[in-house]
């Protein structure tokens, strides 16, 4: 099947096995930061953003990109570099092997929502297991991102 699609702000177009699953896609396209995990849509190790939304790239057919926007971390890097400092200066980067995917939905919480409450915030993490954290530390993390975003945007 031939889709056409934008990865990480590049048009392109590509004959693909529909019923490939997208991780497998995307890591065969050089994006790595998306990984495998438990391929049952529980981890979140391998959320994307497709047209700007999370989504489980595990349990996602490749066709499903025909016509739309992919974003990983490869694409997001600044922005990821960012939120992973944070994550590393409260003890939230222990194996770091959740982390492309809990940047990911940070990246995508704080895109549609302008000040999440605490609630938002777990929610958008419901999704993301960590084996080292305990997400004590991830939460405070993304409380410093936040409030440090909301005081820039206000200077």
């Amino acid at each position: 099947m031939k889709i056409s699609y934008t990865l990480n702000g590049r048009a392109r177009t590509d004959e693909v096995d529909p019923a490939r699953p997208l991780t497998e896609y995307l890591r065969a396209q050089g994006c790595l930061s998306v990984k495998r995990g438990c391929e049952t849509s529980n981890c979140g190790l391998c959320t994307v953003l497709v047209d700007g939304r999370p989504v489980l790239s595990c349990t996602t057919l490749t066709a499903r990109i025909n016509g739309k926007s992919v974003l990983t971390l490869e694409g997001l890097e600044d922005r990821a570099a960012e939120i992973g400092g944070y994550l590393a200066a409260q003890g939230a980067e222990q194996c770091g092997f959740c982390s492309p995917g809990l940047i990911m939905n940070i990246i995508a919480m704080t895109d549609e929502l302008t000040d999440p409450t605490e609630d938002e915030i777990r929610e958008y993490l419901a999704g993301n297991l960590c084996r080292c954290t305990g997400y004590v530390s991830q939460l405070r993390a993304i409380r410093q991102y936040l409030a440090d975003r909301k005081e820039a945007e206000q200077a």
